[in-house]
């Protein structure tokens, strides 16, 4: 058995992102394309001594993130995937996650997925489960939406609550500079914000755009970067009023598309090569925007990078 896995798990983006009116259980029905982009989170879980079951946790992250709003206690939600897996299997093991965050912390590209689904590939690696894929995506909704996609990968399509993923065969890489946000945005505040806007109307039920679907097969990136869409992002505006301008100086500093990631507040660009995307944050620098990266997509979901015995 090996004492140690580390796993390397990527950030999430939505290409679309259709939300219709909130269910009576809470959530709002999504119809999104979801592509992992080349920003990661390594999870390593080790075996340690301890109380049977106890799961402890320590985080560190690269130089451009702030993490101190990251919880190390069980609330943790890498830490809250190794007991559910635990659980599943009817195991009580003491285990110490180490996550060490390259993707931003509340800003929309889904870190803690990535963080939950890297710890459930791991610790089902370290204790040599083989749990079917079927199992594992089940595990993963149990703990949020995007789970499911972080260990998937790739591009894909998501309904239900985001946590129902389908791959979709693209063709083609593209870049994307992410424009980060030193503050972050609450999901459930940019929800509630939604929410507020359409009081008292009927939101149609959200449907992912043929015109979006048609530019990834065909990967024309021109023709994707005009289908971009989210439909949080006047909520995201409301909060944060300053997000709107930041697309705005993505465009004019030619990227192909912008787009609010997720609930925000990271800001992404279409670029059609790494040479461009460099351009383009380039401009953007210069503008005074920051912190940037470029990130390719699409990438391999959760997968194992190392492994100590």
């Amino acid at each position: 058995m090996s004492a140690a896995v580390t796993v390397s798990a990527p950030a999430k983006i939505n290409l679309c992102l259709g939300v219709g009116t909130a269910r009576p259980d809470g959530f709002h029905p999504l119809a999104t394309v979801y592509q992992a982009v080349g920003l990661y989170d390594q999870v390593t879980v080790s075996e340690v001594a301890g109380p049977a079951g106890q799961v402890t946790v320590s985080v560190e992250a690269q130089a451009r993130l702030d993490v101190r709003g990251v919880p190390t206690d069980a609330t943790n939600i890498a830490a809250r995937a190794v007991r559910l897996l635990a659980g599943h299997h009817r195991l009580e093991r003491s285990v110490h996650v180490h996550i060490d965050k390259g993707i931003p912390v509340a800003g929309g590209m889904a870190g803690g997925s990535a963080d939950a689904a890297g710890a459930l590939l791991a610790c089902d690696r370290l204790w040599g489960l083989r749990t079917p894929a079927e199992e594992l995506a089940a595990l993963a909704a149990e703990l949020g939406s995007d789970v499911p996609f972080a260990l998937v990968g790739g591009t894909a399509l998501g309904s239900g609550r985001g946590e129902v993923v389908t791959p979709l065969m693209t063709r083609g890489q593209h870049w994307w500079v992410v424009l980060e946000s030193p503050l972050g945005l609450s999901t459930p505040a940019v929800y509630r914000e939604f929410d507020a806007l359409h009081a008292g109307a009927e939101v149609a039920d959200p449907e992912i755009p043929d015109r979006l679907v048609g530019a990834l097969l065909a990967c024309d990136v021109p023709e994707l970067g005009a289908s971009l869409s989210n439909d949080l992002q006047r909520a995201a505006f409301r909060l944060r009023p300053e997000l709107e301008a930041a697309l705005e100086d993505g465009l004019a500093a030619s990227a192909h598309g912008a787009v609010l990631s997720g609930s925000g507040p990271s800001c992404l660009f279409l670029c059609e090569s790494r040479t461009h995307a460099a351009q383009v944050a380039d401009a953007l620098a210069a503008r005074g925007r920051g912190p940037i990266s470029l990130a390719p997509g699409p990438v391999p979901g959760a997968h194992v990078v190392a492994k100590e015995v």
